[in-house]
């Protein structure tokens, strides 16, 4: 059977391309797939147009609360210009380094569950553009022709803003806005907004007064170190500056403690009373792994104590939650508290809804496990194939526990993509440190439709071949002469560098196959949700 090329379409791997073995399934497939595009083709050319961050990278300082930071007064003019939509509806605003998207989700699938009409904004996407904005008591992604229409509408604003802040509005920033306008056109009840970068000068940062129910930050870690300020002080700086005057603030955690220190400390600065998603007195515990109805599910206990209180404020007992890992009960409980905080400002919000939204929450691309047909369709039969956009070393170390979790420490394969700006060598020590690892492959993958962010193959297996080296692991790498007849037998780590993503999955597939025969083993899919894009695009096509 000839491989199956598969053009992807949209952001993030826009014009990624993946070589598979799979059926030819006719032409009518093929153009159902492009439709969503073709339909969006001039919002999408519009968009692109504009400074793309995601794109080209964020350039030093720029997420920073100084005069190096991003304009916020450009946000608010154009917001201006469309009649100040972010001040027709009430809002949750969501910053942190990790888990924010997942906060996101939860808490906006609990206030589903109860009833309201909740806008939720969130990035990045995986498949369509569209994931980023939801409205409704349904969720999904805004429709097509829902996203047309507004955009047809303001366009004649949108080019007068872009000619007066002389093309300076960014991608960002343009997107936001018809976020925002989307939300007060549908009266939404409540809006959940996820923020893009830092906080302080984020383009999401323009919600004050009674509008904002609460502030939330998830936790603090070293990304993006150089826009954010160099050191995880001044990245907590930059995402405090969500906290507003006497609105609650919800803190995830668990920070370090000079961390915790500068988050409160702004807390007290702004007269905003604080809740813990960390406090001692939570108790959250996986029980169990197992699987319903197909999926997989962690069977969880969670009792929360706010306040001091001797009586639990929520306690959901044999939760069934399909967001897998440690990091996720942190990021259900954090939803949780933002729950508490709106239930003190007088929204109705029952425990049944709490475990309703919080068992329906399903996210791509966070530890997503491929289904048996799914697996076969990239080649990998009988394969235990997870999907994770993980990037940094806490994600990293998060996912290397939840597949302990899941197979009880089994061999591992990975597939790695990464964008330039991450830590390289921390993500490879917990892999490596962590996991039963006996292949890695390092591929590349475009980072929102460009390539200019993404990390060579090459560059990436040397960083893994340093990490390991660091360690004292013992690792047998494509350069070495013995490779390739060694490869299949040898114990060591396999070290590879491979551009082509499906060749990666395919190497990576059959090294662990052939060492491993019918013991616990999966294929893991990581590095970024572009590279977890790419496979899930060809799946959808």
């Amino acid at each position: 059977m000839k491989p199956f090329r598969i053009i992807c379409s949209l952001p993030p791997g826009r014009r990624s391309s993946l070589y598979f073995h799979k059926r030819w399934v006719g032409s009518r497939r093929m153009l159902s797939v492009a439709s969503d595009h073709s339909a969006m083709l001039e919002f999408m050319y519009y968009l692109d147009s504009l400074k793309n961050y995601e794109k080209s990278g964020v350039p030093k300082d720029a997420g920073t609360d100084s005069d190096d930071g991003f304009d916020l007064g450009r946000m608010r003019r154009l917001l201006g210009r469309l009649g100040n939509p972010h001040s027709r509806f009430k809002a949750v605003h969501i910053a942190g380094t990790k888990g924010k998207g997942s906060t996101a989700a939860f808490l906006a699938n609990i206030l589903r569950a109860e009833g309201y009409c909740v806008g939720c904004y969130t990035s990045p996407h995986i498949l369509t553009v569209r994931e980023r904005i939801s409205v409704g008591k349904s969720g999904g992604p805004v429709p097509v022709d829902q996203l047309n229409r507004l955009f047809r509408e303001i366009k004649r604003i949108l080019d007068e803003s872009i000619r007066i802040e002389n093309g300076h509005l960014s991608h960002f920033e343009v997107f936001t806005s018809v976020a925002f306008t989307l939300f007060a056109e549908e009266s939404v009840d409540i809006a959940i907004i996820e923020a893009g970068l830092g906080g302080a000068r984020d383009a999401t940062n323009v919600i004050y007064g009674s509008e904002l129910v609460a502030s939330v930050i998830t936790s603090i870690g070293e990304e993006h170190l150089d826009a954010l300020g160099g050191s995880l002080e001044s990245i907590a700086v930059a995402k405090s500056g969500i906290i507003k005057q006497g609105r609650p603030v919800v803190l995830g955690g668990p920070f370090l403690p000079q961390i915790e220190r500068i988050l409160r400390q702004k807390a007290l600065a702004m007269n905003a009373p604080v809740v813990s998603a960390s406090d001692a007195s939570t108790r959250s515990t996986i029980k169990r792994v197992e699987v319903v109805n197909g999926r997989l599910y962690q069977l969880c206990d969670m009792v929360l104590h706010v306040h001091g209180d001797s009586q639990p404020c929520v306690e959901l007992l044999d939760l069934k939650l399909s967001m897998l890992g440690g990091h996720q009960l942190q990021n259900a409980a954090t939803a949780i508290c933002a729950v508490l905080c709106l239930r003190d400002s007088g929204w109705i919000v029952s425990d049944l809804s709490i475990r309703a939204g919080l068992e329906q929450t399903f996210m791509l691309g966070r530890n997503q496990l491929l289904t048996a047909p799914q697996a076969s369709a990239l080649g990998l039969d009988a394969a235990t194939v997870l999907l994770d956009g993980a990037h940094t070393k806490d994600s990293a170390k998060a996912l290397v526990n939840t597949i302990r979790l899941m197979l009880s420490n089994p061999a591992v394969a990975l597939v790695v993509a990464m964008a330039m700006d991450k830590d390289h060598v921390a993500f490879a020590k917990e892999f490596l440190s962590g996991a039963r690892v006996e292949a890695v492959f390092l591929t590349e993958v475009s980072i929102a439709g460009a390539s200019s962010r993404s990390t060579s193959s090459t560059l990436l297996r040397d960083r893994w071949i340093r990490a390991s080296e660091e360690l004292g692991i013992s690792v047998l790498h494509d350069r070495m002469p013995e490779y390739s007849e060694a490869a299949m037998s040898d114990d060591r780590v396999v070290i590879v560098a491979n551009s082509s993503l499906a060749n990666s999955v395919q190497g990576a597939y059959q090294i662990l196959k052939r060492r491993t025969g019918n013991k616990p083993a999966v294929l893991v899919i990581t590095g970024s949700l572009h590279v977890v894009s790419s496979i899930l695009h060809s799946l959808d096509n």
